[in-house]
């Protein structure tokens, strides 16, 4: 079923004539120019649209229904996947999806938040709301990796971490606390791709790597929209206006230096070209591991650490007296 958003609706109409007129051309009338004009006002409309998104349109975008999920990244990249199942310690959590596999004939450890498509799916998978089982199973499986050096990939997409009572009880902040400590200690290369939202410390529980990309038409924030509103307006409807204020732009991340590079999506997003933008992503990930692999592994992680504590630092200028005059 085709979703639409509402900044995408001149498009879709256009695409539709585009569809009607390709059927009535098989019935002997050459309407060729036609379809090509049309086509061309197409591309250089979505050029339009695109190139101005506002923060709340680029949040929309990140969460389109047909936007590609971690589960299709896994499929189409990850030869031989063989699946990890449960945190030894709990249960099993559907939302983190964890194992190892191959790209590129490169053993990888894999590990993705799944938010599902179907109704059913989305319950299964708790929306991409991870439980502390699951922050426990990809640390599980992130120190197997470790312990034989395998390279990590991860692939985040989610709203934030379950906040319900059974996931505070069974530890949900600790989870994500020792996930965040043990990652600078992992003695194998990291990569993390943002490839929709990237919410708050549920993100981040699987995102302290060397390198951490975002998709050009994802999110990565502290915070939801809608969470933010709540917050500081007593009303989730206020998303849109806390969207522009916490500046979800890749550009502002990538300025801040909190992701190391943008993966540039097809024209109209990842989800009208899933295999194109996928394809992007596996070119990025296997010429990152090239790079990252060609560094002695105390100098990485010694890399991971700098560029983590490196975050937010400012610097008094060599110019300005930093005395305080009273």
């Amino acid at each position: 079923m085709d979703f639409t958003l509402d900044f995408e609706r001149p498009v879709s109409e256009l695409e539709n004539q585009i569809r009607d007129l390709k059927q009535a051309s098989g019935q002997n009338i050459d309407i060729s120019h036609e379809i090509a004009a049309l086509q061309a006002k197409v591309d250089q409309m979505l050029e339009e649209i695109y190139k101005k998104l506002s923060p709340w349109e680029r949040t929309q975008l990140s969460r389109h229904p047909q936007r590609p999920h971690a589960i299709d990244y896994i499929e189409k990249i990850v030869t031989d996947f063989h699946e990890v199942h449960g945190d030894r310690r709990f249960s099993d959590d559907p939302s983190m999806v964890t194992g190892f596999g191959y790209i590129d004939g490169q053993k990888v450890a894999v590990i993705g938040i799944e938010k599902g498509r179907k109704t059913s799916e989305k319950i299964k998978r708790n929306f991409g709301m991870a439980n502390p089982e699951g922050y426990r199973k990809a640390l599980r499986v992130m120190n197997l990796a470790s312990q034989f050096q395998i390279p990590i990939i991860t692939f985040v997409d989610t709203p934030g971490a379950y906040p319900g009572i059974g996931a505070e009880e069974r530890g949900q902040a600790l989870a994500i606390a020792e996930n965040l400590e043990e990652m600078f200690n992992v003695k194998a290369p990291i990569i993390s791709i943002i490839i929709g939202e990237g919410g708050s410390g549920g993100a981040l529980g699987i995102a302290i790597a060397d390198k951490v990309f975002m998709m050009e038409y994802s999110v990565y924030s502290v915070i939801s929209p809608e969470s933010c509103a709540s917050i500081l307006w007593s009303d989730p409807k206020m998303a849109e206006t806390a969207a522009n204020s916490l500046q979800l732009s890749p550009n502002k991340a990538l300025e801040l230096k909190v992701i190391d590079d943008i993966v540039k999506e097809p024209a109209g997003g990842a989800h009208r070209y899933p295999d194109l933008a996928i394809g992007k992503v596996k070119e990025k990930i296997v010429t990152s591991l090239k790079t990252l692999k060609s560094h002695d592994l105390d100098t990485l992680m010694h890399m991971r650490f700098e560029k983590f504590r490196q975050m937010g630092n400012t610097t008094i200028s060599s110019n300005t007296n930093p005395e305080i005059e009273g």
